[in-house]
């Protein structure tokens, strides 16, 4: 059985079956945009361009 879910034509694997599919979908934490997650998701969610600025600036610098 899949339990793989797509979202904007990209896999997403997530293996908690305790989650809703689907909208109401949660904002961003820092701007507010809708995210690609669930608004039942505990944590601190991200939008696609606010997780890849977080990502760049917590980067190994060299």
């Amino acid at each position: 059985m899949d339990n793989r879910q797509v979202v904007d034509d990209r896999p997403v694997h997530d293996d908690r079956k305790d989650l809703t599919e689907g909208p109401p979908y949660a904002d961003c934490v820092l701007c507010g945009e809708p995210t690609e997650h669930p608004a039942t998701r505990p944590g601190a969610t991200l939008c696609p361009v606010c997780e890849w600025q977080e990502a760049q600036r917590t980067a190994c610098s060299g």
